[in-house]
């Protein structure tokens, strides 16, 4: 699930660039990391770590989660820096 989920993002960041690295923790489903301009699902360190859900996951990516209402729902926790989350939402429309 993860995996189709990195190559979904890979095609969209086609020509961009995202300084930085985020990585979302979906617990026993796996990490999905955004560094070097490219998704993949291999763990590593990273600036900024948003702990979701896989279900949460594909709701933020399509738009359908508010990052803010997430965390105050508590379906998202943000750890690291934050300012790189941020870029994430420029980066994908």
């Amino acid at each position: 699930m993860l995996t189709q989920i990195a190559e979904a993002i890979n095609a969209e960041l086609a020509g961009k660039t995202f300084d930085g690295s985020l990585k979302f923790d979906c617990g026993e489903d796996g990490v999905l990391v955004l560094a070097d301009n490219r998704a993949s699902t291999d763990d590593r360190d990273a600036d900024c770590t948003i702990k979701l859900s896989t279900e949460n996951l594909k709701k933020l990516l399509k738009g359908k989660l508010n990052p803010m209402t997430g965390v105050m729902m508590g379906k998202l926790k943000v750890s690291g820096n934050p300012a790189v989350a941020m870029k994430l939402g420029s980066l994908l429309k």
